[in-house]
């Protein structure tokens, strides 16, 4: 008598203590002395090029030589001044990119300055002491804005334009604030609920007000935004993950892995969730390495993350694929995907058939492997996926917003920003100079009647 396939899935993998162990903070703050020592190494450079590679311009001599001088409240400041949302970038913003790219140091001595743990250091202080709300709001303006999305960009543009005295209405679809800083980053990146208190804080100087649960669903409520308030900006990130449109792809155990990550997060008692012996996940970026890792975290004994291309082309950076390497993920490139396997109903494996450059074009080369899995993460990249944007009248460019350097859209008093506009990096420090930069328009345009 033949029974039906048990794919290895379940919870509970390892000892109690393993799971505090394993999503402990992966870059634990510095103390005094690290980072008083670290921010010796400082050039304090005129011009200085880790100010310019910094999308949202923080001022980062100036605020290093303030923690070299041991004045954290002064070093925080300029840090949020410049970025609202500074303590989570300084968790996750590939800085090795950015600012420490373009480090002096880096080129003399081999290492940068650790830009993004100063920052961290800076902020989390301020965080921790008895007033951490250093700012306050202008005159009350009597003008109100709609943030549809709580994301960093809607964060950061509520939080800016209730600085000038504005009431702003932020409409978000999930539970709690903060967009993929709260639902879609490793938990090993923001323990100890920073997200939650890096939302608290914003919301703390007053004038911003909250709506969860709320989604864009219909033209008429973008009609009803524009008309109850001044202004309207959209952050809504993107919402819908592409599909591989390869066999198989809707069996048991296929899933996208930005809903793996937001589940985890969501989790409080992570040896409740279940995850498979064998995980594949499919994609190059982050996301992929965020899921993937935290598969292996959870127990998975096996867990392949595939790329289609090779190395260099991947938007996951250098630091992040060797993270990924250093947690026992088995790395490929040059694989794409041909079928997913099933068996009774539930994935078993993915077929891949090896890929070359040919003429600049990706093509077969006659090569296959088979990858046994209990369970697939699909992570090639989200698009936004919101029928309602056309209908209301929006102008897209590959189903994201067309906007201006500023922000602002095709339609009188609407601004977007974040992953939701087209032409961005998708880095959450982006998203927070998009809400920045509309914040300001948006000012300027509700001021000027």
């Amino acid at each position: 008598m033949s029974t039906a396939y048990q794919p290895d899935i379940r919870p509970g993998r390892l000892g109690a203590a393993d799971y505090a162990q394993h999503f402990a903070d992966a870059s634990p703050r510095l103390t005094r002395t690290q980072a008083l020592l670290e921010a010796e190494r400082c050039l304090y450079c005129y011009d200085a090029p880790c100010a310019t590679a910094c999308p949202t311009s923080i001022d980062v001599p100036s605020f290093i030589k303030r923690i070299a001088d041991d004045n954290l409240r002064g070093s925080a400041r300029t840090i949020l001044e410049s970025n609202p949302l500074g303590g989570m970038c300084a968790r996750v913003c590939p800085t090795e990119n950015l600012c420490e790219a373009v480090c002096v140091r880096a080129a003399q001595e081999g290492a940068p300055v650790a830009i993004g743990r100063l920052q961290r250091y800076a902020v989390d202080a301020l965080m921790d002491s008895h007033q951490p709300q250093i700012f306050t709001r202008a005159s009350a303006t009597g003008k109100t804005i709609a943030v549809v999305g709580a994301g960093p960009a809607g964060l950061a543009c509520a939080y800016t334009l209730a600085r000038q005295g504005h009431d702003v209405a932020v409409f978000d679809a999930k539970p709690k604030a903060g967009g993929l800083n709260e639902y879609g980053l490793a938990s090993y990146k923001t323990p100890d609920n920073f997200a939650q208190r890096e939302v608290q804080w914003l919301l703390d100087l007053g004038g911003i007000t909250v709506h969860s649960n709320w989604k864009l669903e219909t033209a008429a409520q973008l009609d009803t935004l524009r008309k109850d308030h001044d202004a309207v900006f959209l952050g809504l990130g993107l919402s819908t993950t592409h599909a591989l449109g390869v066999p198989g792809e809707t069996l048991n155990g296929v899933g996208d892995a930005v809903d793996f990550i937001a589940t985890l997060r969501q989790t409080v008692d992570l040896s409740t969730l279940p995850v498979g012996r064998r995980v594949v996940v499919i994609g190059g970026g982050m996301t992929a390495v965020d899921a993937a890792v935290q598969s292996k975290l959870l127990g998975a004994k096996v867990v392949h993350m595939v790329y289609r291309r090779g190395m260099e082309a991947m938007s996951a950076s250098i630091a992040e694929q060797e993270w990924a390497q250093t947690n026992g993920v088995v790395l490929h490139q040059w694989l794409a995907p041909v079928e997913i396997l099933g068996r009774d109903g539930h994935v078993a494996g993915v077929r891949f058939a090896d890929q070359a450059l040919v003429d600049g074009k990706l093509q077969p080369t006659g090569r296959e492997i088979t990858f046994e899995a209990d369970t697939v993460l699909k992570a090639i990249g989200q698009k936004l996926g919101n029928p309602v944007l056309a209908a209301a009248g929006l102008l897209l460019d590959g189903g994201r917003m067309v906007t201006d350097a500023e922000g602002q859209t095709n339609l009188s008093g609407v601004w977007a920003g974040g992953d939701c506009r087209a032409g961005g990096l998708d880095l959450t420090v982006e998203a927070v100079e998009h809400g920045k930069q509309s914040a300001h328009a948006i000012h300027a345009y509700i001021t000027s009647a």
